[in-house]
């Protein structure tokens, strides 16, 4: 598909093929997908692990649940426990040097090993991988994080699978994943073949652009294109809104389906 295209296709996936699963290619598509994302002084914020839903026992899967996503996590064949790595700062000067090496940093911005020595690792990353302030640093592994997941999200649209992202109860998880203590727990990334249309009864309703963003100030909000809106409807982007006509009675045969009440 073309990129416009798997931005509009995206939804949030709450009925997956529980009995298919999903190739192990796929998954790796999406992870390196999240892996080339951007992220701020080259750290690798985002860590993930993968978990096949069959490899849970019983008692654990169930404490998984929250009461808003107990269905998704029970018929999510691949949960992809995701975590922002509040140390990734550290080992950033040696990283900067070596986007100085590979030409992403230049000299026509200011970029030199004595830049990186003398003002951004005394002022800048060494009181960030210090954890002296933990406000930036969460933020900033949030922020990077949330893209390394979106691009993920995408990719698994791409190669025709459904996502949703989920909260998710962590303790119970504890001793199975061995995460480490600085990694901060964010979603679960459930992964699976959708059970309903990949339309999920239309594209979820937003507010309109001039709501949410702005030019030059707050206040004046960024006008949209009526030439442009059409553009993306026609390269697929913007789709027919939810909901569309047969969604209910696609949710009551869904229902029927997996023995769910009506």
């Amino acid at each position: 598909m073309e990129y416009k295209e798997v931005v509009g296709r995206r939804r949030s996936i709450r009925y997956f093929q529980s009995w298919r699963p999903v190739e192990r290619e796929k998954i790796q598509i999406m992870l390196e997908a999240a892996r080339l994302a951007s992220c701020a002084v080259n750290a690798s914020f985002l860590k993930a692990i993968v978990v096949f839903r069959d490899d849970l026992d019983r008692d654990t899967l169930d404490a998984l649940k929250t009461p808003v996503s107990a269905l998704n996590i029970e018929l999510a064949p691949v949960h992809i426990y995701t975590f922002a790595d509040m140390s990734a700062y550290r080992g950033a000067q040696p990283r900067l040097k070596q986007l100085i090496d590979v030409g992403a940093l230049t000299a026509t911005h200011g970029w030199s090993y004595k830049f990186v020595d003398e003002f951004v690792w005394p002022n800048l990353l060494k009181p960030l991988s210090e954890g002296s302030n933990q406000a930036p640093v969460a933020a900033a592994a949030g922020c990077d994080a949330g893209i390394a997941i979106c691009q993920a999200m995408l990719a698994a649209v791409d190669e025709g699978l459904g996502v949703c992202l989920s909260g998710f109860v962590y303790e119970p998880l504890k001793k199975i994943l061995n995460a480490p203590e600085q990694w901060l727990p964010l979603w679960v990334l459930l992964v699976g073949y959708p059970a309903e249309s990949w339309e999920a009864g239309g594209q979820r309703p937003r507010p309109p652009l001039e709501e949410s963003f702005f030019e030059g100030r707050y206040g004046k909000p960024f006008k949209a294109d009526p030439k442009v809106t059409e553009q993306l409807k026609a390269a697929k982007m913007i789709q027919r809104p939810a909901p569309l006509p047969w969604r209910k009675q696609e949710i009551q045969a869904l229902a029927r389906m997996f023995g769910l009440p009506e």
